[in-house]
């Protein structure tokens, strides 16, 4: 079953400063994604297709789509600078809590939360320079 789900994101505490100083957005991202986290679409599914956050090639298959792909997603489509300030060792780095529907990620399965349609994920960093 093809499709799309709508994915409201909420950025505070600094955070929207690396998204364009944009806090609230929304993004559109595939229901079925590849079970890599590769976020570059490709019209054909060739072996040589390279994931986005790491040089192995693309296995093709794919999973429901999730909250680790949506980091992944973030990262690659909406950051617009820093990445290391969001992104840690495959993961939200420690310093930004996570909301799913006004639930900390943590009871919600964190990454492997699957994301459904008008989700609110809210990303609050917790990291202030003094």
């Amino acid at each position: 079953m093809a499709g799309t789900i709508t994915i409201k994101l909420v950025f505070s505490g600094g955070l929207e400063l690396l998204f364009g100083n944009e806090q609230n957005q929304s993004v559109l991202i595939p229901s079925f994604v590849p079970s890599d986290n590769s976020t570059h679409s490709s019209s054909s599914s060739s072996s040589s297709a390279t994931s986005s956050h790491n040089d192995i090639p693309s296995t093709g298959e794919t999973k429901a789509a999730d909250l680790e792909y949506l980091i992944y997603h973030l990262r690659d489509h909406l950051l617009k600078e820093r990445p290391e300030l969001f992104m840690e060792n495959g993961t939200i780095r420690p310093g930004i809590l996570v909301l799913i529907n006004n639930t900390d990620w943590e009871l919600e399965g964190e990454g492997s939360y699957q994301l459904c349609n008008n989700d609110e994920i809210v990303f609050i960093s917790t990291l202030h320079g003094g």
